[in-house]
């Protein structure tokens, strides 16, 4: 069998349109050599690349016709940890975002898109993750992405001529949800929120992104939660750890989809959806549609690890959280650690760029 290295080499020939890999991860000790790890990231990334026109029959078809299903309905935040912990999501029926606020915040989503293309650059200083980028434009990075703007949770822009009003209360509505859901989940898996009442714990990132028929792949990025509004009657193709699933939420509830941070700090417990949902449109459809997921993360410098339930924390307040990480386990007494930690950065860096499909990113740091 060839090395991991002569695949790496050979990858490329496959087909004609592949590119160089994307660039490095910001670690630079890494080792230079290529794992089995590393050979699979890199295939993934050449599929993402291959025309169109091929048919991949591991990804789910965005045709209408598509079967869909309705995800678990969630009444009250109370329910969160049985609702999401074997699928991975479930639609909240019950919430404060008012329908007219989402129905406003997607004309001006609208209005962006169909600005030149030069404006839509120009919109965002493109500051990575945030910014806009994907579609028919030149730039590796985004490369096979559906177009899309990704900003902050107050939306800042570049131009005084868009103020984007309510996708910023939009955005906030959701965050201010999204901050109480995982206050929930993390209460109920017995363990001590990480997010606390501190701003400078977690991150907000509003990816508005535009579908079309072709099924592009909605973009990668870690997150603990994301929260999308059903406006219509619409259907989601979301990668979860059982497969590609399509979901019909209820109309004006909020679908919420546990991501791979929430897994790594349940240390296993909880399933996840890997990547944003995406809204398919059929090819006999033809209508304009655009998915709005607003992703609770975290920033770049943090460092993800299973988390601490409350009881083995202890009184001893000056003792360091890594060093209770290293010899500490999450959960019952006695469970064995089923994640190792690692740099958000890092793994963050890799999972955005190499738009990982067919390979589990959390694999590499699961413990053996």
């Amino acid at each position: 069998m060839a090395s991991s290295t002569q695949e790496h080499q050979l990858l490329p020939n496959l087909y004609a349109g592949a590119t160089s890999a994307p660039p490095p991860t910001p670690a630079a000790h890494h080792d230079s050599l290529l794992s089995s790890a590393d050979a699979a990231d890199a295939l993934s990334r050449l599929l993402h690349r291959l025309p169109p026109t091929l048919s991949l029959p591991t990804r789910l078809s965005s045709s209408s016709s598509a079967a869909a299903t309705c995800p678990p309905s969630l009444s009250s935040l109370n329910d969160i940890l049985s609702c999401v912990s074997k699928l991975g999501f479930a639609q909240l029926t019950d919430h404060s975002v008012p329908p007219e606020l989402a129905s406003s915040a997607e004309s001006e989503a609208f209005a962006l898109f169909d600005l030149p293309r030069d404006k839509k650059e120009s919109l965002i200083t493109k500051s990575w993750p945030l910014g806009y980028g994907g579609g028919d434009d030149d730039d590796e990075d985004d490369d096979g992405v559906a177009e899309s703007f990704r900003f902050d949770s107050a939306c800042s822009t570049e131009s005084s001529e868009f103020a984007l009003v309510s996708l910023r209360e939009f955005a906030r509505a959701l965050e201010k949800l999204g901050l109480k859901i995982v206050d929930e989940l993390t209460k109920a898996l017995g363990c001590e929120n990480p997010l606390g009442d501190d701003p400078n714990q977690f991150h907000s990132l509003l990816w508005v992104s535009e579908s079309s028929p072709g099924n592009k792949s909605g973009g990668f990025y870690p997150f603990i939660i994301a929260l999308q509004y059903q406006i219509r009657n619409q259907k989601y193709s979301m990668l979860s750890d059982s497969g590609w699933v399509s979901v019909l939420p209820h109309v004006d509830s909020i679908l919420v989809t546990v991501g791979d941070i929430a897994q790594v700090w349940s240390n296993g417990k909880l399933k996840k959806v890997r990547g944003r949902p995406v809204a398919t449109v059929g090819e006999e459809n033809g209508s304009r549609c655009i998915t709005m997921s607003l992703l609770i993360t975290l920033p770049t410098e943090s460092r993800v690890g299973p988390l601490l339930p409350k009881a083995t924390i202890g009184s001893n307040k000056n003792e360091e959280k890594e060093e209770i990480d290293e010899e500490k386990n999450c959960g019952d007494e006695g469970q064995e650690r089923v994640f190792n930690s690692f740099d958000f950065e890092d793994y963050a860096w890799r999972v955005y760029h190499e738009l990982i499909l067919f390979k589990d990113p959390l694999e590499r740091y699961r413990v053996a």
